[in-house]
C-alpha cells in the first residue's frame, strides 16, 4: 500500500539555498538564475524549467569572482 501522505510532487529546482544576487550580472550566485526566473519558477512549465536549467552551466562564467577580499584592498 502506498503512503500518499508523504508522497509529494516537487518542482525540480536548481536552488542550493545560497540566495545572493550578484550586483553586476544580476544572477543568483547560488543557482545562476535571474530574479525573473526565480520569481516565475513555480508557474513555469516543466519544459520551460528544463530549458532554463540547461542554460545554467554556461552562466557560471558570467560571475566575476573577488580575489583577495579586504586584504587585497588594503594593499592598494
Amino acid at each position: 500500500m502506498k503512503d500518499d501522505i508523504w508522497s509529494r510532487d516537487e518542482i525540480e529546482s536548481p536552488c542550493v539555498k545560497i540566495c545572493v544576487v550578484h550586483p553586476e550580472s544580476r544572477l543568483c550566485t547560488g543557482c545562476l538564475r535571474t530574479i525573473d526566473e526565480i520569481g516565475a519558477w513555480s508557474r513555469m512549465t516543466p519544459e520551460a524549467r528544463r530549458d532554463v536549467m540547461a542554460e545554467l552551466p554556461a552562466r557560471a562564467g558570467l560571475l566575476s569572482k573577488r580575489r583577495g577580499g579586504r586584504a587585497a584592498r588594503l594593499k592598494r
